[in-house]
């Protein structure tokens, strides 16, 4: 188990007390682990401060402005390349068929190209299948890590970190294309209501049952981690 993983999926949940409190112990994770380089581990400390001592109310305002009302932030990796079209279905399911293959149960709402669950999938998977999967992941988080960066978000650091992960440079051009795209503004809620006027490919989990709460790492680290998307903690 690459508990790493399963703490950057924490990290990259909708903020909670629960996720408060367990960031001491992601750090040591962190730390001891040494799956992240120092820097990126370094890097990554104003996140952590920042959610360690937080208001809860605005750390969950920042995130749901970053990466639910942000369409070009979102975490639905899939989204990026094929959009809403039937191309990101066959692509998800494919995507299921491999968590299945590799014992992983998707039992909560999210959807499966949702980076927070790739990266519990990771936390089951050899560091090498790993990194092959994050090497594909890797020109779109990439992208995710500088538009973070150009709006001076400290999870910039988190998704510039998975992305180092990958191996190899990228070559397919992938990330130099979205980033050639305009950022959406989510204080432009009519912009946003156009965006979002296109029908939505539906898997199961259902896709539209409300905020993420964290994961079980939150209260116990070395349990499997089940996505959720739910107004309550489980």
């Amino acid at each position: 188990m690459i508990q790493t993983f399963k703490a950057l999926s924490a990290l990259l949940s909708y903020p909670s007390a629960e996720l408060q409190q367990a960031i001491p112990e992601i750090r040591e994770i962190l730390a001891h682990e040494a799956v992240l380089k120092p820097a990126g581990i370094k890097a990554m400390q104003p996140l952590l401060d920042g959610l360690s001592t937080g208001d809860l109310f605005d750390l969950q305002e920042a995130y749901v402005l970053l990466f639910d009302r942000s369409r070009t932030l979102s975490l639905n990796l899939f989204e990026h390349i094929h959009g809403e079209s039937r191309d990101r279905g066959g692509a998800m399911l494919d995507l299921l068929e491999t968590y299945r293959a590799g014992g992983f149960d998707l039992v909560g709402p999210e959807l499966p190209d949702h980076l927070p669950v790739l990266l519990e999938y990771l936390a089951t998977q050899p560091m090498e299948a790993a990194r092959e999967i994050l090497t594909d992941a890797g020109p779109i988080v990439a992208a995710l890590a500088e538009r973070l960066a150009r709006r001076e978000t400290p999870y910039a650091a988190a998704l510039a970190a998975i992305a180092g992960l990958g191996a190899g440079a990228d070559t397919s051009g992938v990330a130099a294309s979205l980033l050639a795209q305009p950022d959406d503004n989510p204080e432009d809620l009519a912009a946003l209501d156009a965006v979002w006027e296109e029908a939505q490919v539906t898997f199961t989990p259902d896709p539209n049952a409300g905020c993420p709460i964290s994961r079980d790492i939150l209260s116990k680290m070395d349990v499997p981690l089940s996505p959720a998307r739910a107004g309550t903690p489980q």
